[in-house]
Formats: C-alpha cells, sequence, structure tokens
C-alpha cells in the first residue's frame, strides 16, 4: 500500500486531508485513476477513508472538466459513500453538482438576448413573452430546494428563485393586459427583470469556488498558459499584450503613434506545434483589448482563394476579406499561394497582390487582420520572395513554434485520453514514448497530431476488441493497456534476427562480422544507461561481393538487430539503385535524393551497385553522392546506409570521394559460396517446394560445381532449381508419369537445368 502511494509522490495523510473543494487535491485525475486501478486489479488493500477521499477527488476532477450532466459523477460518488459517507468534502460535490447543472440551465436560456421593444407590435411582444414564461416556467420547476454549508450559494439560490417568481407574474400580468388589449405593457420594467436575472446568474457563477469554474470567462492569457510548452512564444504573447495595452491606455490620454507596430502576424512551426490555436488566441486577444471588433477567425488555405480562371482568385481573396472584416483572416499554408514552378495558368499571384492592395485599402485596411502561417523554411523563402507582402509583417511579429519536447508530447498524449475518458497505465505510456519516438523521424512530424492519432488508434483497437458491460468494470473502460499499443506497431516479422542470420548457409566471416558489431552495440547501450561514457557506433557499412553472395539478405537482417538493438526508430529496409536516385537534369538529382532519404529515415537505406553513382565529374552522379553525404551528416542518429557492390569496384568508388571514405567505417566482404555450400543451397531451394533430387542428380551438380565458375552464387542456384522443375515439368506431361514422380528430380532434368542456366552466361 505504501510503496503505491508513494510512487505517485503522496501518503493517506495528505490524501485524507484534503477536505474542501476549495482547495485543489493532490492528486491529479490521471493519478487517481491509476492508484485505482492498480487497487482494483492486484487487490492493493487502502484505508476506507482514504478509498472514499480518493473517489471523492475524481468526482471533482470530473465535475470540473464536465460541468454539464455526468451520470458517472453520481456513480463515482456512491462508490465513495460506501467507503465512507461522513467525509464532508463528499456532500459538498454532490451539492455543488447540482448547483452546476441549475447554472447551465439558467445559461441556455440566453438572458443577454431577452429585451422587448416599445416600438414592437403587440403580437411580436405577445410572442415573446408566452415564449419567455414557458422557460422560466420550466427552469421553475426543475429546481429543487439545496441547502449546503456555503451561505453564499444558498443565498443566491434563493434570490434567483424568488426573482423568477416576480418575473413570471409580472409577465402573467403583462401577457393579460395584451390579450385583453390593454395598454401600458411595462416594457422597461421587463427588461429590467431580465437584466438582473442575468446579473444574479454571473454572480452566481462567480460564488462557484475558482478552482472548478470552466473555460469561458478565462482570458486569452489565461488559455494560452493552460497550453502544454510554448514557454518563449507564451513569453513573447505575454510582452505582446502589454504593449498594446500600454499603447491603447497611453492613447486615451492624448498622445499618438505614427509608427505604429501593426497587427498582422506571421506564425511559422512545423505541423501539429499550435499553429491554428496560436492564431485563435490572438483573435482573443485582440478582441478584449478592443482592437478589433469580433475574435472570429476565418480559417482558408489556397484551395479557398486561387481559381481557376482569370479574376477569380481575386474575387474569391476580397469575399474571404470581406468574410473576416472585425475579426482574423488566417490562410494556412501560406506559402503554398507562389509555387516555385508556377505556370501562367496558376492564379495564387493574383491572391498575394489582392490581399496586399487589400491591407493598406481605404476601404479594408486596419479594418481585419492577416495571420500568414506554414512551415519555418517555406514560409522564410515565400515572404522574401514577395516584398510587397512581406513589409506589411512587422520584424516582432514573426512568432516561430517549436517542436515539442517527449514529455510534453506524452501530456498531450494523456489530456487527449482524458478528454475522451481514458488514461494509460504506466506500461503503456512506457509503449506510447517508443511509438512517439519512431514516428519522429523527420521534419514532417506532426508533433500533437500524430501524438493524437495514436491516442485515437489505440481506443479504436481497444474499442474493437472490447465489449461494454456494467458499471462494475468501469475502469476496464477507461483503461489503455500496452497491448491496445502493440496493435499499433503492426509487427509483421517477430523472428530473432541472429537466429535468421545463422539460418544462412555459409557466411562464416560476415556472421562473426555482425554478431561482434551486435555485442559492441548492446554494451556500449548498457553502458550508456548505466552512465558510463559510450564509444562512437559507425552503423554506416559497405557490402562488397559478387551477386548472389547474400547482401541484401544480410542488409536487411543487420536493419532488423538495429532496430531490436534500440538504434533505429523503425528498421525499415529501403533499397535503391542509381535510377532512384539520379535524375536527367540539373537540379532535380539532389530533390529526388533526398525523397529516397526520407522514406528511409529511423531506418536503412540499401544502395545496389552504388559504384554506378560516380561516371565521371560531369556526371548527375556526383551531385547524388554529395547530397547522400549532407544528409548523412544531418540525419546522422536517424539513418543508416549500406553500400553495396562488386569489391574492387567499391573501393575505387569510396577512394573517389573523401566524404564517403570518412563516413564508412564498417566493411563486409561476401565471400563466394563454396562447392558444399552451393549443394547445401540446392538442397534448401528444392526442399522448400517439397521436391527431392534422383540418385545421380546430386553427383553430376557437385561434379559441375568442382569443375566450373559459377557466376550468380545462391542467384545460379535458384535459377537452376527453377529450370529443373520446368523441365521435370515438360518431362512429366509428354510420359504421363505416376503421382509419385512428382517430387522428383532426375539427373536429366538437372543436366538440361544446367545447360539452359549456363548457356545464358
Amino acid at each position: 500500500m505504501t510503496n503505491l502511494l508513494e510512487k505517485h509522490n503522496v501518503n493517506e495523510t495528505l490524501i485524507n486531508d484534503w477536505n474542501t473543494i476549495g482547495k485543489r487535491p493532490p492528486l491529479s485525475e490521471i493519478d487517481i485513476l491509476r492508484i485505482l486501478n492498480e487497487v482494483n486489479t492486484q487487490d492493493i488493500p487502502l484505508q476506507n477513508n482514504t478509498l472514499a477521499t480518493l473517489y471523492t477527488m475524481l468526482a471533482f476532477h470530473r465535475l470540473k472538466r464536465h460541468t454539464e450532466e455526468d451520470e458517472l459523477i453520481d456513480f463515482i460518488l456512491d462508490k465513495a459513500r460506501m467507503h465512507d459517507s461522513t467525509i464532508e468534502v463528499y456532500q459538498s460535490i454532490k451539492e455543488l453538482k447540482s448547483y452546476f447543472q441549475f447554472y447551465l440551465q439558467l445559461k441556455q436560456l440566453n438572458l443577454d438576448t431577452w429585451s422587448l421593444r416599445e416600438t414592437d407590435f403587440d403580437p411580436a411582444k405577445l410572442k415573446k413573452m408566452q415564449e419567455w414564461h414557458d422557460w422560466l416556467d420550466d427552469l421553475q420547476m426543475d429546481m429543487v430546494d439545496l441547502s449546503i454549508q456555503n451561505k453564499e450559494l444558498n443565498n443566491m439560490y434563493e434570490e434567483i428563485q424568488q426573482k423568477i417568481i416576480d418575473f413570471k407574474t409580472e409577465i402573467e400580468s403583462s401577457i393579460d393586459m395584451l390579450q385583453n388589449k390593454r395598454n401600458g405593457i411595462p416594457v422597461s420594467r421587463l427588461n429590467q427583470y431580465a437584466k438582473d436575472l442575468l446579473h444574479l446568474q454571473n454572480e452566481l457563477y462567480q460564488s462557484i469556488p475558482s478552482i472548478l469554474q470552466s473555460n469561458e470567462h478565462k482570458t486569452a492569457l489565461d488559455k494560452l498558459n493552460e497550453m502544454i510548452g510554448l514557454d518563449e512564444v507564451k513569453g513573447y504573447i505575454e510582452k505582446y499584450y502589454h504593449y498594446l495595452k500600454y499603447q491603447k491606455d497611453r492613447k486615451k490620454l492624448g498622445f499618438h503613434m505614427v509608427d505604429e507596430q501593426g497587427l498582422h502576424m506571421v506564425i511559422t512551426g512545423n505541423p501539429g506545434t499550435g499553429k491554428t490555436s496560436i492564431a485563435r488566441l490572438l483573435a482573443e486577444l485582440y478582441y478584449e483589448l478592443g482592437l478589433l471588433e469580433s475574435k472570429e477567425v476565418t480559417e482558408v488555405n489556397r484551395s479557398h482563394l486561387v481559381g481557376s480562371y482569370v479574376g477569380q482568385s481575386e474575387e474569391n481573396t476580397i469575399n474571404y476579406i470581406k468574410k473576416s472584416l472585425g475579426g482574423i483572416l488566417f490562410i494556412d499554408e501560406a506559402y503554398s499561394l507562389k509555387r516555385q514552378d508556377q505556370q501562367g495558368s496558376d492564379y495564387g499571384q493574383a491572391v498575394i497582390d489582392t490581399l496586399v492592395s487589400a491591407m493598406t485599402s481605404k476601404e479594408y485596411g486596419d479594418r481585419f487582420v492577416v495571420i500568414l502561417a506554414g512551415y519555418p523554411e517555406e514560409m522564410r523563402q515565400f515572404l522574401w520572395s514577395n516584398p510587397g507582402l512581406r513589409s506589411r509583417f512587422p520584424d516582432q511579429n514573426f512568432i516561430t513554434l517549436p517542436d515539442f519536447e517527449m514529455e510534453e508530447l506524452k501530456h498531450i498524449a494523456e489530456n487527449t485520453a482524458l478528454s475522451n475518458d481514458y488514461f494509460f497505465t504506466e506500461e503503456a505510456l512506457k509503449r506510447l514514448e517508443t511509438l512517439i519516438d519512431q514516428a519522429k523521424v523527420d521534419d514532417t512530424f506532426g508533433n500533437a497530431r500524430t501524438v493524437r492519432d495514436i491516442v485515437l488508434k489505440a481506443i479504436f483497437n481497444k474499442g474493437a476488441a472490447e465489449t461494454v458491460g456494467d458499471n462494475n468494470n468501469w475502469l476496464d473502460h477507461m483503461r489503455i493497456d500496452q497491448q491496445d499499443l502493440d496493435l499499433i506497431s503492426n509487427k509483421q516479422d517477430s523472428t530473432d534476427p541472429m537466429q535468421s542470420l545463422d539460418n544462412l548457409i555459409g557466411l562464416a566471416n560476415i556472421k562473426e562480422e555482425v554478431k561482434k558489431l551486435s555485442s559492441f552495440v548492446r554494451i556500449q547501450q548498457k553502458r550508456k544507461q548505466l552512465g558510463y561514457p559510450s564509444v562512437p557506433i559507425q552503423l554506416h557499412a559497405v557490402f562488397s561481393g559478387n551477386p548472389g553472395t547474400g547482401k541484401t539478405t544480410v542488409a536487411k537482417i543487420y536493419s532488423n538487430l538495429l532496430k531490436e538493438c534500440g538504434l533505429l526508430k523503425r528498421g525499415h529496409f529501403v533499397i535503391a539503385s542509381r535510377s532512384d536516385l539520379v535524375a536527367g537534369y540539373v537540379g532535380q538529382t539532389a530533390i529526388k535524393t533526398k525523397q529516397k532519404i526520407r522514406e528511409a529515415l529511423g531506418g536503412v537505406l540499401f544502395i545496389d551497385e552504388a559504384y554506378s553513382l560516380f561516371r565521371g565529374k560531369n556526371d548527375f552522379g556526383k551531385e547524388a553522392i554529395d547530397t547522400l553525404v549532407d544528409e548523412m551528416t544531418k540525419h546522422n542518429e536517424n539513418l543508416v546506409v549500406i553500400l553495396a557492390g562488386y569489391q574492387r569496384e567499391m573501393e575505387q568508388f569510396i577512394d573517389s570521394n573523401p566524404g564517403l571514405a570518412s563516413r564508412f567505417k564498417k566493411y563486409f566482404h561476401f565471400q563466394d559460396y563454396n562447392v558444399d555450400e552451393l549443394i547445401e543451397i540446392v538442397h534448401y531451394h528444392v526442399n522448400r517446394y517439397q521436391y527431392e533430387l534422383a540418385s545421380g542428380a546430386e553427383g553430376f551438380l557437385q561434379e559441375q560445381f568442382r569443375n566450373n565458375q559459377i557466376n550468380g552464387n545462391a542467384r545460379f542456384i535458384v535459377n537452376l532449381i527453377d529450370e529443373a522443375i520446368q523441365f521435370q515439368s515438360l518431362r512429366m506431361d509428354l510420359e504421363r508419369d505416376d503421382e509419385e514422380s512428382f517430387v522428383l528430380l532426375t539427373k536429366a532434368d538437372v543436366e538440361k537445368a544446367w545447360d539452359t542456366v549456363k548457356g545464358r552466361d
């Protein structure tokens, strides 16, 4: 029991000292769920009063998250009562829940819209008052007698009750007057009742402990500070807010600013870093300061603005500008408006010209704010290529959102799960970290977006495999276990890579080298975990040897081995050749090479016949090599490159480029198979399809292997057996052999196959 609570940095005394809803509980909702989960699944004993307080804390957190009707709160409070109904805070939460529900009912009336006008015709007045009467009548019927220790809330509740009764009476009297064609409806008094009731509604909300108040009354800065991470951005926006407020207050004193900073903003950041969220908060901030008439954000991208014929882009842009007047026009991926390969039929430039013109025009200027958003590098190039647009955005108004750190991403994941009424076990959280790390391989990583996707996939896996029972196993329906996340990784090959290597025929020197490297990697990883300095690990390799010696097969095993050791995030295997990397004209080879490298990030890029990349100084292959060297440096811990080819050619290729020579320290030479190994490979492929060699066939092959040079090694054997099987099929079809002969490859079949394959060579 002690160990369970200590793990969450709490003890029973601290838990039971929580006795008022005005004080924040010592445990988060997730911590409480984990504790209760371990109590239930591992039969860990806790004192009844401690359990009752834990359940009450949980109800408190749910009440803070779900101020609307939530049946689970009542269920959880009943669980608390079963353990100990004497704790004071239990009754406070139960009664406060009723106040919340009443407040929400009152709020749904939208009292701020209730008003009569003297100029309204009598039928319109009558219709409005009848609606008001029905709504107040329903509200009064739902009200119950509440009495708790909080006298302020009690008095407020009673005052509202009385105000509703008085308001209804006044409405009934006014309706009667109208129905009997009498004049003198007390319009101002009725409007005042509505205002008084709205005022009491707001006072009721303010009387609720602030710790339980929802986000609806929080300022933009409050909401910003509750966001995860973004410390530098928060600091800047807070300074920006105070600067704008200072200038606004300064104007009230009669001062003037000729060179105002302006409100237009550029927000850059990788996917999922919160660009849209920051834009919405800026809209609220501008609105709170009175700098904008509305906090509405009109969100658009290229597809909304760019038309398909002359004049349509200008029309679209003006329409969205008009829609955003008084608020913010938010253009996501704004750099896509100006494409590098833009042709005459692309009208993105028309959007830019129209936007720039509107931002400075008398008709629209200063009546809306533009926020441009996109990836950092793309936005930088886009803005510097458009001086007219760039000049509309002050240097101070450039915000760059950083990628989230791992702890922040885990926090986002837990919040996402909790908002959907789920929580991670600690084992699942560790597995989640691995999945996030595997996804975080390049600049396209979606940050919070990717993490939310992972959480929702886990929820889908759980829902697809389970059924909902009664409330007795309520925690089961909230718990995300490790197996719910394991299904996301889609492990297809669970074979031990070292076992796969041992199963290969021959390759004794290669097996020894790989095992040595594997041991080195594992020991260095352990040393790192224990705090010892680790020796730098060189993982890039050159595989040299003739065709068919197993280079590609071993490279795949090598990638699985590095993934198992934790040195590769994904461990996938990407094969490339010259045609995948080298283009036919200037400028495209680097792009093509980078695309292939991006595909391989987190895994192994295997370049077959790598020496073909270099065919002289004027060959485009040189650009591929230079790009490869640069990208290997950039993605040093996230990419392993294996170069493969003939031994002599590979040595010349590596020596031709100092950048390559300095990055490839590990060399594996694959020797040709000897006679015994070739015969073993023959048996492997024959048995693979449940065939057998007839008497004399093996002897024939041994003799040929001794007396002839075999080009292609294992590849030659595969072709040989395929041909032998085809000759056997032809023979059986002509001779109508019995069923037993279906598995037999005769010496004649093998001889014909030999002549055919060697003839090709």
